[in-house]
């Protein structure tokens, strides 16, 4: 199995922030944090006014086409290993919606996934680089059926990032529940718990 050079890191003001959130959009949604992820950001704000904040949208296509979802995944190890090192104070909130979730999920990784082969797929990152993390909270999480359909290896969260983790489900998602009730799993359906998510992070940092 082979695995890509890590990208050079990332050039950050000085001072380095005390909070970075990173957060990648769920599928078809517009470049940037899309509805949950804007929704998510402005609660936290809001929770900790006196924290200064920087925001990284993860850059990635978000398309349908799922295997494309591993430049997400290297986008967001790149920027997540150069705050770490660039920043080492800095507290990283890790956080993504639907495809994007699975995207931070994977990019929590302390193993590339069996069956997963190419030069193109990100090693996993450093074992010490999750102590730079706060919090990874994930909305609408592609359960194992989910990403069975989508022909996708299971999600499995690193073990130094799942004390830290908080995965939200809106009820009758069909994505992340036994659900049926697509219009559960809409861009903004998410909108009204990113309050929950954000207090969840808040309480970490």
């Amino acid at each position: 199995m082979h695995s890509t050079a890590v990208t050079p890191p990332l050039a950050f003001a000085d001072p380095c922030p005390d909070v970075q959130v990173l957060f990648a959009r769920g599928t078809t949604e517009d470049p940037g944090l899309g509805a949950t992820g804007q929704a998510f950001v402005d609660s936290l704000r809001a929770r900790l006014p006196e924290r200064p904040m920087d925001v990284y949208a993860i850059d990635y296509p978000a398309t349908n086409d799922w295997p494309t979802g591993i430049q997400g995944i290297r986008d967001a190890t790149s920027h997540i290993e150069a705050t770490a090192a660039n920043c080492p104070d800095t507290k990283m909130v890790l956080s993504g919606f639907s495809q994007g979730a699975a995207v931070m999920g994977f990019s929590t990784a302390n193993a590339i996934p069996d069956g997963v082969e190419g030069v193109d797929i990100p090693r996993p990152m450093p074992p010490e680089v999750a102590d730079h993390v706060a919090a990874v909270v994930l909305f609408g999480t592609p359960n194992e059926r989910a990403m069975n359909f989508l022909g996708q290896p299971p999600l499995v969260i690193g073990p130094a990032y799942v004390p830290k983790t908080i995965q939200l489900c809106m009820p009758e998602d069909p994505v992340c529940s036994e659900g049926l009730n697509f219009s559960a799993h809409a861009p903004g359906a998410y909108n009204g718990i990113a309050d929950e998510g954000a207090s969840y992070a808040a309480n970490r940092l």
